[in-house]
């Protein structure tokens, strides 16, 4: 990015305040001056048809930033705009100079006292030229030079959201980026705000300003020239949930801090600043929902190369460097935590005290409670030293403590009355500190955080095997049978990140030594009996709303390294549902799976596994080797019968090695999902193999696929007499009208498929005439099709009205989402009358109906014996309709039990109505909830 992008876009910035006949003014006086100072002149041309910004970018080029700036200042004088040259000579000359001197002198500070070490702040280095260039491009306008930004920069704990902020500050004070875009930068910590009494924003800028008297009158006059960084969002209590009226747009006003911060992003006040906020990844969704975002940027962290570098660096000796970095690769779980820099010095810092014991390192990598136990046990034992003292024991012991309470009460900043109620006195605090597993936090006085909150995660699952909850001072720290069901919920605690893992790794058998060699007592053997118990009342609950989090579960077995443990507790789980997107992920699924033997029902989404370097290429050799694992669990789950994988991208050979297992003698899957897994026609050959020899698979749903080209082959292997498939969805899968050709073959010879889903394809009336052929025949023994969205009009209707008296097989029929109008549900009333027709439930939600159409429903719901659901939501029915189906569901012929009308669609009146009919009719529902609108059934 040129020099001088920022000084032309500072110039921009006031030449947009001028008025249009002011802008051409200004341009006379230009022409004028820079002959009267006698100027090398800009080509009148050019002048004359330039834009604000083209003009700015003129001036720089032609006279260079100061005398351009000289020289719009001269020319805002002779314009009489006293306000501009103003602003200008403050922002040149004034208090932003100051204030950045000031900004660069705090944020120093606080990154020195953010570096652990030497080695780590060497890796933490002051921003450099490239992401100087990636900051800038973050607030860089996209179509005027006001327009806000709000930026979020998203990730977890440790990955460098704070560095990168302060990288940035520290480059905004040193004028390397946001030079003549931003005057002001402040930096919001949600962590040390939270805690403040209702305030105003005048005072948070004066908290952040080097003396009381802050000039936020001035400040705030330029509201496009404000960016506001915000950090920690997460810690914002209760986040953005104010209503709309709570909020405030008075800078002056005293408010919570949650209403300011919520008025800042939600852009109620100062609307025209952008905003920089660092957030967890369990944020996002609430940004999303409430604020206006421009951008959404993720830290990456460590690659692989940095790791490798990181290693050399720390361990000095290339030898030991590989040693420790060979295992550490092998091991996806504590691979995947070295992207975080802050996780992957703890790692290397366990492996060096390790080795200089003379350990086996490869012990010290079996899990990564391993390494977070060797860590800590290490700190507080002192050097040369056979074991702890009973000093460091105490301290270990008050620390656990402290976590556990943290952990419990959503507290990571604790102050000097939460160590001494925990059992850290006075004393403690320098040995602590000098462990480095406390520090102290930011400017403030007696406050303290633990130096990761995996480390504070790891000290609480400590405490459960040192003290029953019962023992803690905090009433707020409940019992172990609690912190599991908790873990293992998906809406768990945003921070219980490690929690579980450490709990249930602290009981293998390999750190109970070490727990029994540091304490020198045994501890509580109770908690397998516990999580056993745990996982048994999961096991026997249903869970219908698919709130247990099953990789959770894995993660916590597999953490334990106890193979017979896991046996006995995965077979008390019938149904497992998991998110991978990780190898790491599948990893661990795979261990757990296969001590698997009584899963009844197993959902997997696969993300960012099964990469391929380009569409020729195969799966990488690890990745099929972990699909493998995932595949061989089918060969011993005898009880299996449901397995889906959605938004998973499936190569040629993970497909051809998932449908081996399928085809295996002992395998007993019955359905089948691979939803949005990016099969290709190819994959129909293997499909098809499938669909012949499997004689046990009823159910197979292959929707948002791209299968137009491979359906045909699907279609030959259903026409085989043999096949047993009973349910086949092929929603959104490309399919055009010539597939219907296909299609209707194979109903004709098919004797198995009752239930058709064709959903979201372009078929036309051209394609449901053909497939309306098939309907015809009597022999046709489908009972269920769904056409929703399938671009059917009027002329469609004819064929399917026909195709009902003829088929008194189907009872089903989803057609909403289709433009067929009152013409097209007249023409299928027709045939709904007729007493040949055995139709049940008729889908038309969405078809562009207006109460024209009511009174041939109605005909239908007083002389149809069969029809028993009909949606009607999202069509265009008065209040006159409305009362004609009813007059209709009062018919004593009527066997209506389900109508699809959404009541808040219509006014008081409709609405009383309807309600009225459903309390006369008990065996009526009026729904908007209607189960005939297709969808993608998984």
């Amino acid at each position: 990015m040129a020099a001088s992008f920022f000084s032309d876009f500072g110039l921009m910035w006031y030449l947009e305040e001028l008025k249009k006949e002011e802008f051409r003014k200004f341009k006379e006086h230009l022409k004028q001056m820079t002959l009267h100072l006698e100027l090398k002149q800009i080509p009148w041309t050019e002048v004359k048809k330039a834009s604000r910004e083209e003009l700015a970018n003129l001036l720089i080029k032609h006279y260079e930033e100061q005398q351009a700036w000289n020289i719009t200042l001269r020319i805002f004088q002779k314009m009489d705009r006293k306000d501009l040259c103003m602003k200008v000579m403050r922002e040149r000359t004034g208090y932003t100079q100051t204030y950045q001197a000031h900004a660069k002198r705090k944020f120093s500070r606080l990154w020195s006292s953010k570096s652990v070490t030497e080695i780590h702040l060497y890796f933490q280095e002051e921003v450099k030229q490239e992401e100087c260039e990636h900051l800038d491009h973050l607030f860089a306008p996209k179509e005027t030079g006001k327009q806000p930004r709000t930026v979020i920069i998203q990730g977890p704990q440790g990955i460098g959201k704070t560095t990168l902020l302060m990288k940035l500050l520290m480059a905004w004070s040193d004028n390397k980026i946001f030079r003549d875009r931003f005057l002001y930068t402040f930096y919001f910590c949600c962590r040390e705000l939270r805690e403040l009494p209702a305030t105003s924003l005048a005072d948070l800028i004066s908290r952040e300003w080097p003396d009381p008297a802050a000039p936020v009158t001035e400040i705030v006059s330029q509201p496009e020239r404000l960016l506001f960084v915000i950090d920690s969002f997460e810690e914002l209590k209760d986040g953005l949930n104010e209503p709309d009226s709570a909020l405030c747009d008075d800078v002056m006003e005293k408010r919570p801090v949650q209403v300011l911060l919520s008025s800042l992003l939600r852009k109620k006040m100062l609307p025209e600043a952008s905003l920089l906020v660092a957030v967890q990844p369990v944020c996002p969704k609430e940004l999303r929902d409430r604020v206006p975002i421009s951008e959404i940027y993720q830290p990456r962290g460590f690659n692989e190369s940095d790791r490798l570098v990181y290693f050399c660096c720390f361990f000095k000796d290339p030898k030991r460097a590989m040693e420790a970095f060979s295992l550490v690769r092998e091991s996806e779980q504590l691979f995947s935590i070295c992207q975080i820099p802050l996780l992957c010095w703890i790692l290397c810092t366990s492996l060096k005290q390790e080795m200089q014991k003379g350990k086996d390192l490869t012990l010290t990598c079996q899990s990564t409670t391993s390494v977070y136990s060797c860590f800590i046990f290490n700190l507080f034992t002192p050097e040369g030293a056979e074991g702890p003292t009973p000093q460091s024991q105490r301290q270990l012991k008050a620390l656990c403590s402290l976590a556990a309470e943290g952990m419990w009460t959503d507290t990571f900043e604790f102050r000097e009355d939460d160590l001494r109620r925990n059992g850290v006195v006075e004393a403690d605090i320098p040995a602590l500190l000098g462990t480095k597993v406390l520090l102290k936090y930011g400017e403030r006085e007696s406050s303290y955080v633990f130096l990761h909150a995996c480390i504070q995660e790891f000290c609480a699952a400590l405490f459960y095997l040192l003290k029953s909850h019962l023992d803690h001072p905090h009433p707020a720290v409940r019992s172990v049978q609690e912190l599991l069901v908790a873990n293992f919920e998906k809406t768990r605690r945003a921070h219980w990140i490690f929690l579980g893992c450490f709990l249930t790794g602290l009981l293998n058998k390999q750190e109970q030594q070490k727990l029994d060699a540091f304490f020198g007592f045994q501890l509580s053997q109770e908690i397998k009996q516990q999580l056993h118990q745990c996982l048994k009342s999961l096991g026997e609950h249903s869970d219908p709303l698919g709130q247990v989090d099953s990789l959770a579960i894995f993660y916590c077995l597999f953490e334990m390294q106890d193979p017979a443990f896991v046996k006995q507790a995965v077979n008390l789980l019938q149904k497992a549902d998991f998110h991978i997107i990780d190898n790491a992920d599948l990893v661990v699924s795979a261990y757990c799976l296969k001590y698997c033997s009584s899963l009844r029902k197993l959902s997997f989404s696969v993300q960012n596994v099964f990469k391929k370097e380009d569409e020729h290429s195969s799966t990488s050799d690890y990745s099929l080797v972990c699909w493998h694992h995932i595949c061989s669990v089918l060969f011993y789950q005898p009880d299996l019968k449901y397995l889906s994988f959605t938004l998973t991208k499936l190569s040629r050979d993970d497909v051809r090695s998932l449908c081996d297992a399928l085809n295996y003698p002992a395998g007993n899957v019955k359905e089948l999902a691979l939803v949005d897994c990016f099969l290709s026609p190819i994959d129909c050959e293997v499909l098809a193999c499938l669909l012949t020899n499997n004689k046990k698979l009823t159910y197979l749903n292959v929707s948002c696929n791209d299968l137009d080209a491979g359906l045909p082959l699907l279609c030959e292997a259903l026409c085989n007499p043999d096949t047993v498939l009973v349910y086949l969805m092929l929603a959104y899968c490309h399919l055009g009208e010539q597939c219907c050709e296909y299609i209707s073959e194979m109903l004709l010879h098919n004797k198995s498929v009752r239930y058709l889903d064709l959903g979201a394809n372009v078929l036309k009336d051209e394609g449901l005439k053909t497939l309306c052929e098939a309907l015809k025949r009597p022999d046709c023994r489908l009972d269920s099709l769904c056409l929703v969205k399938c671009f059917i009009t009027v002329a469609g209707c004819e064929d399917l009205a026909s195709a009902l008296i003829s088929n008194q097989n189907l009872k089903i029929l989803q057609i909403g989402c289709n433009e067929i109008g009152d013409v097209g549900v007249k023409l299928l009333c027709g045939a709904l009358t007729h007493p040949n027709c055995r139709l049940e439930v008729l889908g038309l939600e969405e078809c562009g109906l207006t109460s024209a159409c009511c009174k041939d429903l109605a005909s239908v719901l007083t002389s149809s014996k069969t029809l028993q659901q009909l949606n009607l939501t999202l069509n265009a029915l008065d209040y006159a309709g409305v009362v004609v189906l009813c007059e209709a569901l009062r018919h004593p012929e009527c066997a209506l039990q389900v109508l699809g009308l959404r009541k808040t669609d219509f006014d008081e009146e409709t609405q009383a109505l309807l309600m009225a009919e459903e309390e006369r009719n008990p065996n009526l529902t009026i729904t908007d909830d209607c189960d005939t609108v297709t969808g993608v059934e998984i």
